[in-house]
């Protein structure tokens, strides 16, 4: 399979779970700004999630841009990766629906997890098949912010049971913001 064909269905897969996000947006009662009040919850859980799947799709871009060649087990690692990905949506509304709730906090937080560690499954397959000499090894080095991302997550599902979910949530914003800004190991690589 070419690298074209896996990113325009990445891309694919990824513009139809922003659509199922923004069809999940309910039309406010009133026709007033206060008629938003009881939606923002939701609408907090709608624009964290959204910059998490466009944080997605730009580091997805970028690594890609740094790939030669696909294999099988490549197709296997990113379906995975979106697998993840595609839940977005409904703990997104899960969470807007129940007002940051602890279950609902936590288990938006397991699925960041789980996406974070099929993105990290994705990237040590891809410099598995590049090889250890390959651009993109010698770009990416050590994979702090991964591995400082999982830890993060596990302290937000864990406060969102046993101290309080908006904590959770803080941290899962926290990780959002370590990633807001493309991987600069792999544009530094593009640059080459």
């Amino acid at each position: 399979m070419s690298k074209g064909r896996l990113e325009a269905f990445s891309d694919g897969v990824l513009a139809i779970i922003i659509t199922i996000m923004v069809l999940e947006l309910k039309i406010p009662g009133g026709d007033q700004l206060s008629s938003l009040k009881p939606l923002l919850h939701t609408i907090l859980s709608y624009v964290v999630s959204f910059i998490y799947v466009g944080i997605y799709w730009n580091n997805h871009h970028h690594l890609f841009q740094s790939v030669t060649h696909i294999k099988g087990n490549v197709l296997w690692k990113n379906l995975h990766l979106l697998f993840w990905l595609s839940l977005i949506p409904f703990v997104t509304a899960w969470v807007g629906e129940h007002q940051m709730s602890a279950t609902p906090v936590a288990i938006y937080g397991v699925v960041l997890l789980m996406a974070a560690f099929a993105w990290y499954l994705l990237l040590t397959t891809l410099l598995k098949n590049e090889g250890p000499h390959s651009k993109l090894a010698r770009s990416l080095g050590n994979d702090k912010k991964t591995f400082i991302s999982i830890v993060i997550y596990f302290t937000g599902i864990l406060s969102s049971f046993f101290i309080h979910p908006w904590l959770g949530y803080a941290c899962y914003i926290l990780v959002a913001i370590l990633w807001f800004i493309p991987d600069k190991r792999i544009e530094k690589l593009n640059e080459q």
